[in-house]
């Protein structure tokens, strides 16, 4: 049994992982931070003053989506996680530094909270592990999974489970999947289908850290992309509808030149056979 302490947001994705965590017999999770949706997408597009009512509809609508796909299964899940709330990037503060300090956990866990600058690096490197959304190297920062898509790049899109250092998801990888994408997609149906199959390999992950292996990294020469929140444009936005409306998903999974295109993955040995048979 290994004892953890989660820090995440409170939107309903987050909610979901943190109960598959919690729901997990060989984990036992102490507590978990929830910041606030303060800086949401939804949130921030609601702040603004200038005319964006086609990126609110965005919003809304992975919003909605995350009802449809998480709602119901939370209403099911146990709630064993001892979630403790908190204002966007309390968790750097002094006072909840130093309960994570006292309360030692074997692992800590990181999912959608503030960028990390405490000590909490320092003292818990070697067992801080994050869950990223999207595929590092390559793209790193925020809304890592949908400008793939923007530059019709689906083979992009996934999920990395790495260390926590103090770059920005510079961390050492630990295990990445690619997400699972099928003909009439959305970007929506894509990026919760992928954070539903994360959140069970974040479980078996921190419950079995003990088989975990070092594994070779990415070179260090690899071009990324660092997306910023404020590169969420409406013509990005556009150019995203538009690979949908003309076919990108169905190109890219009927072309076999266009699945060569797959980086390769870092993966856990284990944990992939694992995943192949359940």
């Amino acid at each position: 049994m290994k004892n953890i302490v989660l820090l995440t947001g409170s939107e309903l994705r987050h909610q979901y992982v943190r109960r598959a965590l919690a729901a997990n017999p060989n984990l036992r999770m102490l507590t978990a931070f929830c910041e606030g949706a303060q800086q949401s997408l939804a949130a921030r597009l609601s702040r603004a003053e200038e005319d964006n009512t086609e990126q609110q509809l965005y919003a809304a609508t992975r919003e909605q989506t995350e009802r449809d796909i998480f709602g119901l299964a939370l209403k099911y899940m146990p709630e064993a996680s001892n979630p403790k709330f908190l204002e966007k990037g309390q968790v750097n503060t002094p006072e909840v530094v130093n309960s994570i300090v006292c309360l030692n956990p074997d692992i800590l866990c990181a999912y959608g909270c503030s960028l990390i600058k405490s000590e909490l690096l320092t003292r818990f490197e070697g067992r801080f592990i994050n869950l990223h959304l999207g595929l590092s190297p390559y793209f790193r920062g925020s809304g890592t999974n949908y400008f793939p898509l923007v530059q019709g790049r689906p083979e992009y899109v996934g999920a990395t489970f790495m260390f926590l250092d103090r770059g920005i998801d510079t961390g050492r990888i630990i295990h990445q999947i690619r997400a699972r994408i099928y003909h009439g997609d959305s970007a929506h149906l894509i990026g919760n289908r992928l954070i539903a199959d994360a959140a069970e390999i974040y479980s078996r992950l921190v419950a079995e850290f003990d088989r975990v292996v070092d594994l070779p990294q990415p070179s260090s020469d690899i071009p990324f992309q660092l997306c910023l929140r404020k590169d969420f444009t409406l013509d990005s936005l556009r150019h995203l509808q538009h690979q949908f409306d003309t076919g990108m998903i169905e190109k890219y999974l009927n072309n076999e030149n266009a699945r060569c295109k797959e980086v390769p993955l870092i993966q856990q040995p284990w944990l992939t056979a694992q995943s192949k048979t359940t």
